[in-house]
């Protein structure tokens, strides 16, 4: 998955790795060149007492090393914006998928998975191709030229150029195999730290109210000491490998040393040519040294990898249609056709056999116990879940066989947590309509019953809004996402238990302003308290994902016994006259 990732979005930075590679080549071959200059001027000048000629070769050396040094830094300019480009194209597209994904597969990751994936793993991918940009390129060429130069100084010693290089690799390679299944856990860690700090920063003051702090606390550290235990671990496996490259490098040059003076002694070899021959054995370990680097950053980026691949390798069980229909005129009409919805692996269905029809200024209510399906009837019409059985058709026409697009622009839903978006008010109020005016904004306020406490804001429809909501309380939160709504002006309005935190007071009015607003519009409620649709055009009672009620709220009370018992525990005993 690291290769096919790093094929896939390096392709579009070819030309720049083309350039990279061409500088890092002339960088690399004027380091080769050097420690042979250096050699020359200390066997043919130093030693022979020739000034002339040392100054000669050192103004080459010093010719060599500045083309050395542009080559290498404008290689790692060039290589820097391909990396930096590389994980923007990454991070984009591990967003757009998740973006495409229904209600069952975010479920399945889980937002703090995909977060955790969208950065932190991206970026450790990033950070690879970084490397290999800068490093990858110079390692091999820097090993074989070294090889070949040093034995172009002297063959007597190249068996420890054989004898080191091995070494080397295969005590590397044991530690890096003992680091990939740290790296794994890490990133699983990693995932439950931040899903457990997600749940007490979202729900701090449940746990606050419930005096929770300290199992929370120790919640927190339990996971936080998992995630310690398992980096400690790679961090040791990890901590072994540059000393024990170290001890290698030093041996091999005492060998070389050792057995380059007894050369010397026999008259076999030159003075300047051991020195070359110890630069360049230095340069091999040198390449082995930053090959280990990047094996160490390759576990964990291949795990991080994996986990970008499951995601961008997830298809929605929700996809937009090849066809699309054309799309009807906009009326708003709703019908569901004998609907079921049956989860993967589940042996019940979610939900079976329901059947519901409604039309311009229509309002139908779905009533039910929890867990009845209320919810996920809803989810359905804007196709956040697909049905598995029968049909929702929109205008007459099947969600499933209308561009998503179209879809979306004839629905307004306003689910039970109105979430809001960290920007202004007036920006909220825009989301689906970014050329609503403030007077448009202001009229959908007054229907909401928010515009009292906009106006009483410091800077009204300019003030600032924190993400989620979480600077007003609930019951503003959701009103501001009725206005949202409405300054949309959908022709379908799905209602997804959004006046639960309203006062009964603030319900009832709020109801009456939004009869006028939407008589042209199809409105479909779903409700917990009976007061708030009992005079829906249609009441239907869901139990266990099936409808086992249907008609007004007279005609329920007089005869459905799951109506009455709810109508029981809200207190409302008596028949409508």
């Amino acid at each position: 998955m690291l290769l096919r990732l790093l094929r896939t979005h390096l392709r579009p930075y070819r030309r720049w790795l083309a350039i990279v590679v061409a500088l890092q080549f002339v960088s690399t071959v004027a380091m080769l060149f050097l420690p042979s200059l250096n050699a020359d001027i200390i066997d043919n000048g130093v030693v022979a007492g020739d000034n002339g000629y040392v100054i000669r070769l050192g103004g080459v050396m010093l010719l060599v090393s500045l083309v050395q040094a542009l080559c290498s830094v404008t290689a790692a300019w060039f290589g820097a914006r391909t990396a930096m480009g590389f994980g923007r194209d990454l991070r984009a597209a591990v967003f757009n998928r998740v973006g495409t994904f229904s209600s069952r597969e975010v479920m399945r990751f889980g937002a703090p998975s995909l977060i955790t994936r969208s950065t932190n793993d991206v970026q450790q991918v990033q950070m690879l191709a970084l490397m290999t940009c800068t490093l990858a390129v110079t390692i091999p060429i820097m090993m074989v030229g070294g090889i070949v130069m040093a034995m172009r100084e002297d063959l007597g010693l190249s068996w420890l150029v054989v004898a080191v290089v091995p070494v080397l690799v295969v005590a590397v390679g044991i530690v890096v195999a003992k680091m990939v299944p740290s790296f794994r856990l890490v990133q699983e860690r990693l995932d439950g730290v931040n899903r457990i700090l997600r749940e007490q920063i979202t729900g701090i003051r449940v746990v606050r109210a419930f005096v929770r702090e300290p199992l929370e606390t120790r919640r927190f550290a339990d996971a936080n000491d998992a995630l310690t235990d398992v980096s400690l671990r790679a961090g040791r496996w990890m901590a072994t490998m540059f000393p024990l490259v170290m001890l290698v490098s030093n041996v091999a040059s005492v060998a070389v040393i050792w057995f380059g003076a007894h050369r010397i002694d026999a008259g076999e070899m030159e003075v300047g040519a051991l020195t070359a021959f110890l630069s360049y054995l230095m340069q091999i370990l040198m390449s082995v040294m930053m090959g280990t680097f990047m094996l160490m950053m390759v576990p964990r980026s291949a795990v991080c990898a994996d986990r970008i691949g499951e995601v961008l390798d997830t298809r929605s069980s929700v996809r937009p249609p090849r066809d699309p229909q054309p799309a009807p005129p906009a009326t708003g009409t709703l019908e569901l056709r004998g609907v079921g919805l049956t989860f993967p692996g589940a042996e019940l269905p979610v939900l079976h056999d329901i059947d519901l029809s409604a039309r311009p200024g229509q309002t139908v209510a779905l009533i039910g116990s929890t867990g009845a399906g209320k919810t996920t009837l809803v989810n359905l019409v804007p196709r956040l879940l697909d049905v598995t059985e029968g049909a929702v058709l929109v205008d007459g026409v099947d969600v499933r066989d209308l561009d998503p697009e179209e879809l979306w622009s004839r629905i307004g839903l306003i689910p039970q947590r109105g979430y809001l978006f960290s920007g202004t008010v007036a920006e909220n109020l825009r989301f689906g309509a970014p050329e609503a005016g403030d007077d448009e904004l202001w009229q959908a306020l007054e229907i909401a019953q928010a515009a009292d406490f906009v106006r009483a804001m410091p800077a009204g429809l300019d003030t600032p809004v924190a993400q989620g909501g979480t600077s007003v309380s609930g019951g503003q939160r959701q009103r501001l996402a009725i206005a949202r709504a409405l300054v949309r002006r959908p022709r379908i309005y799905l209602f997804d238990d959004a006046f639960s935190a309203l006062d009964l007071a603030t319900d009832a009015r709020l109801r009456a302003a939004l009869a006028p607003h939407t008589r042209d519009a199809t409105v479909l409620v779903v409700a917990q308290r009976i007061a708030t649709i009992r005079n829906a055009d249609q009441i239907l009672v869901l139990e266990d994902g099936a409808v086992v009620g249907r008609g007004t709220h007279e005609e329920l009370m007089a005869g459905n016994p799951t109506y009455q018992e709810i109508a029981a525990s809200q207190g409302i005993e008596e028949v409508a006259a």
